[in-house]
């Protein structure tokens, strides 16, 4: 294939979600219908499409490919982190990275909020004794005047913020540059004192950041013993977030109320692993980040992306984090 045969977009063949790439690619086709948009089903394909294509988007680009990929300028990444990426050799490359940052706000801001709502009014105690046809009253919360702390305030974290707001819950928002503030009452940093200070008036912890050095192992022991035994966990971010043993451990010592996992360390969570046995232990597969809109929210990213490149190929990039 020539350069001037390469499409301008070119989607690779992964999809997420369990939904067709097919369905990703027609969405830029709808946006883009002045441009061409090729789509690698196999590959075969995606070695011989992406030799010539200089704007690319999909889940993942391993080396192999990338080493294939001759005229490669931007790779618009189908996920919000880019951890997965050879970056420090796109970054030799001089190729731009983009993410779908924004992309799981509603979704995931929504699968937190059922968390707390579904632990603040106890629904799966209520759940237990339906199936046993039990009618006996059981003591629940009430959600206004909790303090509600999030960990990360970029788009997941915001998006969980705003569909607090009419709660009326107090937010602690914790993000690494405090001084950009947020849409949460307070904004701290992780410096340890003023964050285990927040931990010790939190009534339920979200977690929305990335994977980190600072967050690797960021609720550890420590934070657990020092959060209130009333408190609730959701994590949404990354299972190594999570100290795995110091969770089990809060647990069975009922130093926390509960946990809402939707991500785990290990992932997949083992069949015989302790964290499958608690009542008290809400488990999600890795499932807060679907949502039948993806591919459309996606795909508006990725054409005002490929727009900008074709008028002006060193032009500003939504969602850009390389360079």
């Amino acid at each position: 294939m020539s350069n001037d045969d390469a499409p301008d977009v070119l989607v690779l063949r992964k999809g997420t979600h369990g939904m067709p790439v097919e369905q990703y690619a027609a969405s830029i086709r709808d946006r883009l219908p002045e441009r061409t948009v090729g789509l690698a089903r196999t590959p075969a394909e995606e070695r011989t499409a992406i030799e010539d294509a200089r704007f690319v988007t999909g889940m993942t680009l391993d080396e192999e490919l990338l080493e294939a990929a001759e005229n490669l300028e931007v790779f618009a990444c189908a996920y919000a982190g880019t951890g997965h990426l050879p970056i420090e050799r796109l970054e030799e490359r001089g190729v731009a990275v983009t993410n779908a940052s924004g992309v799981h706000g509603p979704n995931i801001g929504e699968h937190v909020l059922g968390s707390i709502l579904r632990f603040t009014r106890r629904f799966h105690v209520g759940a237990r004794q339906q199936r046993r046809r039990e009618w006996r009253h059981y003591q629940a919360y009430e959600l206004q005047g909790s303090t509600v702390t999030i960990v990360g305030l970029g788009a997941l974290g915001e998006a969980v913020a705003e569909r607090l707001e009419p709660f009326g819950v107090k937010t602690v928002g914790v993000r690494y540059t405090p001084e950009k503030g947020g849409q949460t009452d307070e904004v701290i940093g992780f410096d340890d004192e003023p964050f285990h200070d927040a931990l010790a008036r939190t009534d339920y912890l979200v977690l929305a950041c990335p994977l980190t050095e600072t967050t690797r192992g960021l609720i550890d022991r420590e934070a657990f013993v020092t959060l209130d035994p009333d408190a609730v966990l959701v994590n949404v971010a990354r299972g190594p977030v999570v100290d795995t043993d110091a969770l089990v451990e809060a647990l069975r010592s009922s130093w926390i109320r509960g946990a809402a996992l939707d991500v785990t360390d290990p992932e997949p969570l083992p069949e015989d692993h302790p964290l499958w046995t608690f009542e008290n232990v809400q488990i999600t597969p890795h499932n807060a980040g679907h949502t039948p809109e993806y591919y459309e929210r996606l795909a508006d990213i990725v054409a005002t992306n490929a727009r900008r490149f074709a008028d002006e190929s060193d032009a500003d990039l939504k969602n850009q984090v390389l360079p």
